[in-house]
């Protein structure tokens, strides 16, 4: 069984009228932003910016505005509850999904009060994984 979580939205979405497909990769691991951009490239998304910590994410994504966020839990400066936080306070949020190494129960509490569309473990990560979230 898949440990993908489907959260109910918590926060007004733009109605983009399509699924997302230009996405901002926020994780502090080089190694995990690179395979998720190919992977996410290979099926069809459009991967318009990446960050490796808190900071340079909300800069990068008020400037861009991507349409999905793939934002990890545990960043070096700001935790991704905090960056998820000042994105509900834009115009025009883009769609989250955090990402963690972590599917702690306590963690995906605090995801479900978030503005986050929904979770997805590290280890499952994937373009399928994620385009069947955003169904």
């Amino acid at each position: 069984m898949s440990v993908v979580a489907r959260i109910p939205i918590r926060a007004v979405l733009c109605d983009h009228r399509r699924m997302a497909t230009r996405v901002f990769i926020v994780d502090d691991h080089q190694p995990f932003r690179a395979v998720a951009r190919r992977a996410l490239e290979q099926a069809g998304f459009d991967v318009v910016g990446k960050a490796a910590d808190g900071h340079l994410a909300l800069a990068g994504i008020v400037r861009i505005r991507p349409e999905l966020v793939s934002l990890d839990v545990n960043l070096p400066d700001l935790d991704g509850f905090d960056v998820a936080g000042r994105l509900a306070e834009i115009d025009c949020l883009p769609v989250i999904v955090f990402i963690s190494v972590s599917d702690d129960p306590a963690q995906r509490r605090r995801v479900a009060a978030s503005p986050a569309l929904g979770f997805l473990p590290k280890s499952e990560f994937s373009a399928a994984a994620l385009t069947e979230l955003l169904r």
